[in-house]
């Protein structure tokens, strides 16, 4: 066998079949479980047993390509779990308000159930900017890869990576627990989220609006806090369900006090909101990094995520 294949691992297993079969050999591919027994999921969601003794050939491949259905019901659980105050639906857009506060909080997105590309003609895109006008807010999109097309004569930019992982695949902290977490953030929880854990920033950001952090759609929120009295590091879980029925725990909001960073606290924030999120029914977790962010993004393919798509916003110029 290949124990040096890690779990996780997209591969194909070619096996003998039984000797009253037309062929002698066949094919199954899909995410390696286990190996004592050598199991595997299929694209289709089927959980397959393959006796070692019949193992012909095993070998890995490339990350399985993403479908266009599954990217739209990724950032379907992610709107609901990071949804503003306030959301519309106009021709398949899915539009957040949330007081300007954050971006995801504050953009249309094309999450509505068609299979093809939203729509995007002049008409529609008016009545967009007109929702977003009436309310005071700059007229802004985000747009996933694939799901819509940049509307000409708008400016895109924070691309950001969108990362997943299957909790199966995940290793869950063992013991008890060090991070609390806790359905509300404290006030240590906002001050450090504020500052991002920096010491000192010549311009102080925006209070945090507790409305657009605490809001979710059919879910169920996690504040995780380590270290007392002051926080040493934080994150914030939203746990919702896609249109397929599939249970997400979206990471976002994690930060760590400057002078104890890289001794592994936002790594650990992090695996105890996915256990958190696991005990709570998640099968799947997200996380939503800007590309120009490279030790985050080593952070979380370090902790198993892989890339899932990318999105960017968009704006007029």
């Amino acid at each position: 066998m290949h124990p040096e294949i890690p779990l996780g691992t997209r591969v194909v297993i070619r096996h003998r079949l039984p000797a009253d079969e037309p062929q002698q050999f066949t094919d199954v591919i899909g995410e390696l479980l286990a190996y004592d027994p050598l199991t595997i999921r299929t694209a289709d969601g089927r959980t397959v047993q393959v006796a070692a003794d019949t193992v012909v050939a095993l070998k890995a491949l490339g990350p399985r390509p993403i479908r266009t259905s599954e990217i739209r019901r990724l950032e379907a659980a992610a709107c609901d779990g990071w949804p503003g105050t306030e959301r519309a639906w106009i021709d398949g857009w899915l539009l957040s308000a949330g007081n300007g506060y954050s971006g995801r909080a504050n953009a249309a997105v094309p999450v509505g159930s068609s299979a093809e590309p939203a729509g995007l003609d002049e008409r529609t895109l008016a009545r967009v900017v007109d929702w977003y006008v009436q309310r005071g807010l700059p007229p802004r999109l985000r747009l996933p890869d694939r799901l819509a097309p940049v509307p000409a004569g708008w400016r895109t930019w924070n691309e950001t990576a969108v990362l997943a992982i299957d909790t199966d695949n995940f290793v869950l902290p063992q013991g008890p627990s060090m991070v609390r977490v806790e359905p509300k953030p404290s006030p240590a929880w906002l001050e450090l989220h504020r500052f991002r854990g920096e010491d000192a920033i010549d311009v102080a950001p925006p209070v945090p609006d507790v409305s657009v952090l605490t809001a979710v759609r059919e879910g169920e929120l996690g504040f995780a806090t380590l270290g007392l009295p002051d926080p040493l590091a934080i994150g914030r879980g939203a746990l919702t369900t896609a249109p397929d029925g599939l249970r997400w725990i979206g990471v976002t909001c994690v930060a760590v006090a400057a002078p104890h960073r890289r001794h592994g606290l936002g790594t650990l924030v992090c695996a105890e909101l996915i256990r958190w999120g696991h005990r709570h029914g998640a099968t799947h977790a997200y996380v939503q990094v800007e590309l120009d962010n490279p030790s985050a993004l080593a952070m979380y393919r370090e902790m198993g995520f892989i890339d899932h798509h990318h999105y960017r916003y968009a704006a007029p110029e």
